[in-house]
């Protein structure tokens, strides 16, 4: 008998900008909003192993090191069954994030908003996705400080030293 497993999963730079959020008028801008719980397998910079439950489905993601602007680095995902998913969080490292994530299409771009709870309280940053580290591309209103490239503004890094502890 032969068995066929087919691997769905992903492999790119991604190229994305970080700011953080002025106010929450981006909420009545948003299409979507869907609860993520996240985990950390190892936060090393140069490779760090996310678990992350999102909705109803489970991913794995590898992700490496920025370059030196923090626009781009190597990305792997790969959904896995929920139930791995939510297993393997028990494993992740302390302080998982838990946050909302809002999604917003403004001037041909998504923007997805994060509103973070627990320990990470307080916090809200907006993520774009480029296709180039220079697309030009126009912010709403509401985004603020680009945080770009700033460790502290990572979600690995959250995960160790969050927010509420450092404000």
């Amino acid at each position: 008998m032969l068995i066929v497993s087919i691997l769905i999963f992903y492999i790119l730079i991604e190229i994305e900008r970080k700011f953080l959020v002025k106010n929450l008028d981006f909420i009545k801008e948003s299409y979507k909003h869907t609860r993520i719980v996240q985990g950390f397998l190892n936060t090393d910079p140069y490779r760090t192993v996310r678990i992350r439950v999102k909705g109803d489905k489970g991913f794995i993601t590898v992700k490496g090191i920025g370059n030196q602007s923090g626009t781009s680095r190597f990305e792997w995902e790969k959904e896995i069954p929920l139930c791995d998913a939510e297993a393997l969080l028990q494993l992740c490292e302390p302080f998982p994030i838990d946050k909302i994530r809002y999604e917003v299409k403004f001037k041909n771009f998504l923007y997805e908003i994060d509103v973070f709870s627990g320990e990470n309280e307080g916090l809200i940053l907006a993520e774009i996705e480029l296709n180039s580290e220079n697309q030009y591309f126009e912010k709403p209103s509401w985004i603020g400080q680009e945080v770009t490239g700033q460790k502290e503004y990572y979600n690995s890094y959250l995960s160790k030293y969050p927010f509420k502890k450092s404000n």
